[in-house]
């Protein structure tokens, strides 16, 4: 096994354990650490050696090949990340990212259904039956409140602060 698999295995390990990341969060930053770190691999640069002219050049060059500015930040998400964690485990004596900056992104505004399409989906709920009675329901309040699905269904009694309005 080589000294940085023994180091990747460590910051698995601190994702996992210490940020409390999800397994998909976790793979991602691995496989973007490991670009980093082939990429590095041809260039003879050691990982540990890194400066930020060399990790400005990485991402120019992610540019270069046509990889969008959401998949860069994510990339470096995961690099910044890694190099936090070198930095704080005393691998390192200083952090080559904390100058990095991340691409602009443009936000996009969610898709919203229309009155029309609201008062069709209202009206297709069989008022007749419970479920029927509950679905509408909880299409009234998401709607009135402004809700998303996840926080429709994540509602609880507590929720409700009747005595506000």
């Amino acid at each position: 096994m080589q000294p940085m698999d023994n180091e990747l295995k460590r910051y698995h390990a601190y994702l996992m354990l210490e940020r409390s990341l999800s397994a998909n969060t976790i793979e991602a930053y691995l496989r973007d650490v490991t670009k980093l770190l082939e990429y590095f691999a041809q260039e003879h640069i050691a990982y540990t050696q890194a400066t930020y002219p060399q990790l400005q050049q990485f991402f120019m060059l992610l540019s270069q090949m046509g990889i969008q500015a959401r998949s860069q930040a994510r990339i470096m998400s995961g690099v910044k990340s890694f190099y936090g964690y070198l930095f704080s485990e005393s691998l390192i004596a200083d952090n080559p990212t904390t100058l990095l900056e991340m691409p602009k992104l443009g936000r996009h505004l969610p898709s919203v259904l229309s009155v029309q399409e609201i008062d069709a989906l209202k009206n297709a709920v069989d008022v007749s039956k419970a479920e029927g009675q509950r679905n509408r329901a909880m299409i009234e309040v998401a709607y009135s409140c402004g809700l998303r699905v996840s926080e429709l269904v994540g509602l609880k009694i507590s929720d409700i602060y009747a005595d506000e309005g």
